[in-house]
């Protein structure tokens, strides 16, 4: 619990008033049940009218007392947790934001969500209950044990009988239940990778007709779910028959023995009454602590896995960068002998043993079959992945040298898949420039051949976007993704594959505009096609994580095998 000190510390009056309220509260509980004795034994048998009437005010005002502490308490107590787990939610999320794609990897998004959600209500529920009960019920225990005895010595014992047994049942039930609810948790994440899978690819799913098979899907995880939860959460409700058994059998075992004593003039009524409350009060308390600790067994599971994420070893870091302020000024870049595994102990390598040099300023494309290691390569540029060997170098340094924000500054990516966020157009657009003009958006969407298609909705640039884009084509959201980067003004720019649903004149116009209004930019496009990387200055043809060759269009075609297959292959195709 020391990692969640800074924010107790922060907020440490919630902390503090939030359980002496409950004490005062607890307080009152167990000096009712004895001015109610008094009243009885004292005001009723004697016909004592002023005695009757002035106990019962003080008893009015302590129950006001109760009130007020009571209300404080829990206002103290909500707002106390509440504001932990904003806490712990805050730096959850700023410590995804951290992750390099490899921590990534690590974590399915629905456990990443489930993670941020449900574990960290599940702490701040048990920090609520804590601060409510944890000082509150001790206080009432101790407070109704020491009455009872001061009324009855001889009848307080039955309680020690009562209490060990009760208290070991509830230990098995805690034991039992504690791994189910981490079992729990892990459903949820099941869960919530299904919907937001589903969800995500709904078109999909409609256009293979398949809504009637995810529902089943659907049905089966939420069923292992009800099951899962079923099993833990039954073992929380045998809490409250086990209590009211152990009440029930003690009030009976108090009331034959206390009938006794009041038979021949040892006991009052009054005392018998209070007696029983007090009971009542002693094992209402142990069965409060008993759900903390319950609860608590819940939120520990949860605790795990958000200290997973908090805990988790960032692989890319500026810790080790020789050069934190240096930006980068040219573009140009080296691979040195680099080699990388996604597995590190897989004996494969996804790249082997690259050496290329790419001078600021050039066009270069880069091309093979599918899982040659092309967008592999290109990743390890900005360092969204580490190379295992080798060094990569812009503009003379070790990437490792720059901090991640002066490298990925300066170094503009459109990944294969084309992320959009909710918004506008423009408001997409300023991912790349957050203060950029609306004449320096309208100029890199020319480039990017978009500006033609924006002015045609009604709204232009202010046009919302559904989530992802979805009310734009897929050709369209890609221009939208080249003008974001070009709005970064980057000194290298990536394009991963990122014009294959553009027509081919489209992209030949993208191509041109790059090279005239862009020239000192290196820019490095991957492809499928040959015809989008013709032009380039210098091809590289990856062939299974290795450079199979390396120069331009006619040189490639007249010596390099795997760039002769490729070209063959799509030159057939259009003929066909």
């Amino acid at each position: 619990m020391n990692k969640y000190r800074p924010y107790i510390r922060k907020y440490w009056y919630h902390f503090l008033l939030g359980p002496l309220f409950m004490v005062l509260e607890a307080s009152g509980e167990f000096i009712l049940p004895y001015l109610s004795a008094n009243i009885i034994n004292n005001g009723a048998a004697n016909g004592d009218i002023p005695y009757i009437l002035k106990t019962g005010f003080y008893m009015l005002l302590i129950a006001i007392m109760m009130i007020v502490a009571g209300v404080a308490g829990a206002n103290f107590a909500i707002r106390g947790s509440a504001r932990l787990a904003a806490g712990i939610r805050e730096d959850t999320f700023r410590q995804i934001q951290r992750f390099s794609f490899s921590n990534i990897d690590d974590f399915s998004t629905g456990s990443l969500i489930t993670r941020i959600t449900n574990d960290i209500t599940q702490i701040q529920n048990f920090t609520q209950t804590l601060l409510r009960g944890f000082f509150r019920s001790p206080v009432m225990l101790i407070g109704a044990l020491i009455m009872s005895f001061s009324l009855n010595r001889r009848l307080a014992w039955v309680i020690f009988i009562v209490v060990p047994i009760l208290a070991a049942v509830i230990a098995a039930i805690i034991i039992i239940a504690s791994p189910r609810y981490t079992v729990m948790q892990q459903k949820i994440d099941r869960l919530n990778n299904g919907i937001e899978e589903t969800i995500t690819n709904e078109r999909v799913i409609k256009s293979f007709v398949r809504e009637e098979y995810e529902t089943k899907k659907f049905y089966k995880i939420n069923d292992e779910l009800v099951k899962k939860s079923t099993s833990a959460l039954k073992m929380m409700l045998l809490m409250q028959p086990a209590s009211a058994l152990a009440i029930n059998f003690t009030t009976l075992a108090v009331v034959w023995f206390a009938g006794k004593q009041i038979m021949v003039g040892e006991m009052e009524l009054g005392t018998l009454t209070a007696f029983i409350t007090y009971l009542s009060q002693i094992l209402t308390a142990l069965n409060f602590l008993a759900n903390i600790v319950l609860q608590g067994t819940r939120a520990a599971a949860s605790d795990r896995r958000i200290t997973e994420v908090l805990r988790a070893d960032i692989d890319l870091t500026d810790e080790d960068a020789a050069f934190p302020e240096k930006e980068v000024a040219n573009g140009s870049i080296a691979f040195q002998n680099v080699s990388f595994r996604y597995f590190k102990n897989n004996s494969q390598k996804v790249l082997d043993n690259i050496s290329l040099t790419i001078e600021a300023g050039e066009t270069v494309g880069i091309i093979g079959s599918t899982g040659s290691g092309k967008s592999t390569l290109v990743s390890l540029i900005p360092r969204l992945y580490d190379a295992d060997e080798g060094h990569i170098l812009v503009d003379g340094t070790d990437v490792r040298d720059y901090s991640l924000f002066r490298l990925r500054e300066s170094v503009a990516v459109v990944l294969q898949k084309n992320t959009l966020f909710s918004g506008t157009i423009a408001e997409n657009l300023r991912w790349g420039a957050e203060n950029a003009t609306q004449e320096e958006m309208e100029r890199a969407a020319q480039i990017a051949a978009a500006d033609s298609f924006i002015r045609t909705f009604p709204k232009g640039y202010e046009t919302e976007l559904g989530q992802g884009g979805v009310n734009l084509s897929g050709g369209q959201k890609q221009r939208l993704c080249i003008a974001r980067a070009l709005l970064k003004k980057p000194k290298i720019l990536i394009l991963d594959d990122s014009t294959s649903a553009v027509d081919t004149a489209t992209e030949s116009s993208i191509r041109k505009a790059l090279r005239q209004d862009m020239p000192g930019i290196t820019k490095i496009i991957i492809a499928q096609r040959i015809t989008s990387v013709v032009d380039a200055d210098k091809i590289i043809v990856l062939d299974e994580g290795k450079i199979a060759d390396c120069g331009r269009h006619a040189q490639l075609l007249k010596d390099c095998r795997p760039y002769q297959e490729i070209y063959y292959s799509q030159k057939d195709k259009e003929e066909a």
